[in-house]
């Protein structure tokens, strides 16, 4: 009888276990100090989505060796200043809205204007004021394909907007190709794989519409062509829709206004090395393990010890050349190479005889992209607007925005400009060059050792490193409290749709 009761009552005692083990989950005590490397987008965005998750009482402190803003930074000519990293941004960026509005900034709409496509000798197609003229071109030149490939970018956008719904209800991925499979399965992984150029001939666009069309904006964007994976492909593609925006007074306003809502402190040095290290806490002498940090600052060496790292500038040698000390298994190097591209600011008057016009009142683009000509030392040259405030009448002469693989030489600017009385460069490593097939370097590091820009390999965007920023955020979260389930769930889709 007193065994047939105990046996009943085994169920209740081992429901009443597991709730007594998740309540000692919710118990333990927080991390007492999180640090955050780089203070870009990503890592501002980090900081800012750590504190939502971990509450007020945690120390974060974020280590930046430049302005806090990393590639979203702005330039000075003639008093103003432009955007010279990070531009524009996609109506769809539902985290970049979110911030601008939570941190009460203003926003520009991008300016209309119009464009050329010019392949070397001649422009292949150029805009006009008329819509229905612009359109009926299009159909003319390239029958189809621009609509179609309207429809290519929306599915791949509709699949990737999928990721917000997963990050409101915390779901975080411990790799970025099973973020990408939640998104859009083994189809999305593939784009990864096969360059924008091989997965558009497979869906029947024809060699002409990739070679004028398509080439020149990835020219733009990121620097090379259709040899790029055919994801970021399709998101330098989502790129060139209609809607664009941009921050009042500079896109770096969200990473200074990231930083003061997340009440974090900021360490102004070069972080030179990370280690990992067993100390003793309390007078029972047991051992924590710990990740210091050690950096160069105004004040010399410098060392601060944190319980979780998240590193948000890119591991390559060039950008940040960190060394990890005593690290079992070691911490890979990641040694893709990061692209170099150069913006030229110019003011100053274009001369239109070098792209074909000998009457500069009939010029009236005011963005020209290229194809790929082994002649031209440009990717593409734009009238931009200062950030402060866009609204206001252009500079006469304007300002022009090159892009280009190398610095323009003098020779170079006076072929582009009939004259000109003010230059401004900003090389940058931009962003990964991308050559399929791509593997993602790893989110998960070392134990409580997250990397953000391993996500880039995918696309790099300033949306992107706010994405992999909340993912890395609730992955930290949810590692430190032993929550499995919610870390890389199969069939999320399905899922949310049917039970919540």
């Amino acid at each position: 009888m007193a065994a047939r009761c105990l046996l009943r009552a085994l169920p209740l005692l081992a429901a009443l276990w597991q709730g007594v083990a998740r309540g000692n989950q919710e118990l333990r005590p927080p991390p007492a100090r999180i640090g955050v490397i780089g203070a870009g987008v990503g890592g501002t965005s980090a900081a800012y989505f750590l504190r939502q998750k971990f509450g007020k009482d945690i120390q974060i402190d974020i280590f930046e060796r430049g302005e806090v803003g990393g590639r979203a930074a702005t330039i000075n000519l003639e008093g103003k200043s432009y955007e010279a990293g990070g531009s524009v941004i996609h109506p769809l960026n539902l985290h970049m809205k979110h911030f601008v509005k939570e941190l009460g900034l203003n926003v520009h709409q991008s300016q209309g204007g119009l464009l050329g496509i010019y392949n070397g000798d001649e422009f292949v197609f150029e805009e006009s004021s008329w819509y229905i003229w612009n359109f009926l071109k299009l159909l003319w030149h390239y029958g189809l394909n621009p609509v179609r490939m309207y429809m290519w970018v929306e599915d791949v956008l509709d699949k990737f907007m999928r990721i917000y719904r997963y990050q409101v209800y915390d779901y975080a991925f411990s790799s970025n190709e099973g973020l990408l499979h939640a998104l859009g399965g083994a189809d999305f992984v593939q784009m990864l794989n096969v360059t924008i150029d091989e997965a558009m001939q497979k869906t029947s666009f024809s060699q002409k519409f990739i070679n004028e069309m398509v080439t020149p904006v990835m020219r733009v964007n990121y620097g090379q062509g259709a040899n790029i994976n055919s994801f970021v492909g399709a998101v330098s593609l989502a790129g060139a829709d209609s809607g664009l925006w941009s921050v009042e007074g500079g896109n770096k306003l969200v990473c200074t206004g990231l930083l003061y809502a997340s009440k974090a402190q900021l360490i102004s040095g070069t972080v030179i090395a990370l280690e990992e290290k067993t100390l003793k806490r309390g007078r029972l002498g047991d051992t924590a393990k710990l990740y210091e940090v050690t950096y160069n600052s105004t004040s010399g060496l410098m060392s601060e010890l944190y319980d979780i790292i998240l590193i948000a500038t890119p591991l390559q040698r060039k950008i940040a050349n960190i060394t990890f000390r005593n690290f079992k298994p070691p911490i890979p190097e990641f040694s893709q190479p990061y692209h170099q591209t150069v913006a030229t600011f110019v003011h100053g008057r274009i001369n239109t005889s070098y792209f074909g016009y000998q009457d500069p009142s009939k010029f009236s683009l005011t963005a020209i992209f290229t194809m790929e000509h082994p002649k031209l030392f440009i990717n593409c040259i734009g009238i931009v607007s200062p950030v402060e405030d866009k609204t206001k009448p252009l500079l006469s002469p304007a300002v022009w925005k090159v892009f280009s693989p190398k610095p323009l030489t003098k020779e170079q600017l006076n072929l582009l400009f009939s004259s000109y009385d003010s230059v401004e460069v900003k090389t940058w490593l931009a962003y990964p060059h991308y050559s399929p097939p791509e593997k993602c370097p790893p989110i998960i590091l070392h134990d409580r050792m997250y990397y953000l820009n391993g996500i880039e390999w995918a696309a790099s965007a300033m949306e992107m490193s706010a994405i992999a920023a909340k993912n890395a955020a609730l992955l930290a979260y949810h590692r430190w409290y032993d929550k499995a389930d919610m870390i890389d769930q199969e069939d999320l889709h399905e899922r949310l749709k049917t039970e919540l």
